[in-house]
This record gives C-alpha cells, structure tokens and sequence, in this order.
C-alpha cells in the first residue's frame, strides 16, 4: 500500500502520528494518557502475545493467534507488521486508511522496526521516537514489570539499545523525548499531537 492510496485532492487527509520506542521506555503509559487529553483515534495493533494484566483485547492489542495474524499478513491487511521476540505484532491497514480519509490524526504505537515500514508508505506522517534517559532505568522499567527472566530481560535490553540506535541513526524521526521525566514527556507528545492539522 502507498502513499497514493490514501490521498484524495476533494478531501482534507488527516495526519498519522506514529510513537515508538524500545519496550519498557514506557510508550503505552504516554499514549494512553495522550489519548486521554487529545481528540486523535488510535490505531490498535494486532499481536500474537497473551495480553499482560490489565490490558484489554480491542482496546489494547487485538490478541490474535498465530495463524489468525499470518492470514491478516498474506492477505495485505497489515501496514506494518514485525516478529519480535518469537511474536507477531502488526497494525490493521482499513481502520488507519479510512480515519486519515475522514481528516482525523491518528496514533500509531509501534516498535521502531514498523516505523521503517510506515515512513515507506505514509512518508509525509510525523514520527516521534521515545528514548530512555539511561540503560539503568530501562532495566529498572523491565524488572518491574515482572514477566520476564533474567535471560529475557538480558535480551530485551540489548535489543532496545540497538533499537535505539537504528531509530537515531534511520533520520526518520522529526522528535526524540527523553523519558526521565513521565509528566513533561506525555505534556511533550500531548503539544505535538494537537499541532497535526488536516492536509488538503
């Protein structure tokens, strides 16, 4: 799916918000307070991970299985999609295309690994990269969250630091915030989603 697919000169296109971030910077606390203080929709990714306590299918993640996900993948229903860590994650194309259609900003929140798809389809969205203040407080962050061994958390670790700098070094991303301070990191994406205006 391109770019070309979603414009349509008659009409005002709304602008895609994409939020991304290693796991545990703490992306879905700011999203879902951010969703909370703007009028933005937000798109609901597919996964083929268990939900985590609390979480809610079709308002989190739509949980699906494996081979549920692989059929949404070969059939082009996905606008991005990735494997991590042994699971799939990916986010609906028809809701994201049809909301953009009818001039609202969206939110997408995504690893960074679906940004560098995104920006190949909707090159014109605004990417915001959140990034942990140091390796520590990321470990910090993981270990709280109790669902991962130390094996795991080893991983998760090595794998944020090289996601972060592939994000800094990909040129993509308009804005970084620093997540060393919750409240000034979600007021940050708060202002910049509120600055998105329809395209004519």
């Amino acid at each position: 799916m391109s770019e070309s697919a979603i414009r349509n000169p008659k009409s005002e296109i709304g602008k895609l918000v994409v939020i991304t971030g290693p796991s545990g910077v703490g992306k879905s606390t700011i999203v879902r307070e951010v969703r909370e203080r703007t009028a933005a929709a937000y798109s609901v990714s597919a996964t083929t991970r268990g939900p985590r306590p609390a979480e809610i299918d079709r308002q989190d993640y739509f949980f699906v299985d494996r081979d549920t996900f692989q059929s949404m993948v070969d059939a082009g229903e996905m606008l991005e999609w990735a494997e991590v860590f042994g699971e799939m994650y990916g986010t609906p194309a028809a809701f994201v295309m049809e909301a953009l259609e009818a001039g609202k900003t969206v939110i997408m929140e995504i690893d960074p690994q679906g940004a560098m798809q995104v920006v190949r389809k909707v090159p014109d969205a605004t990417f915001i990269l959140i990034a942990p203040p140091a390796p520590e407080s990321l470990a910090g962050r993981l270990e709280g969250r109790g669902s991962e061994t130390d094996a795991e958390l080893a991983r998760r670790l090595a794998k944020a630091a090289e996601e972060v700098n592939t994000a800094r070094e990909s040129g993509i991303f308009q804005h970084e915030i620093v997540n060393d301070d919750l409240n000034a990191a979600i007021r940050e994406v708060v202002e910049l989603v509120n600055r998105e205006k329809p395209r004519k």
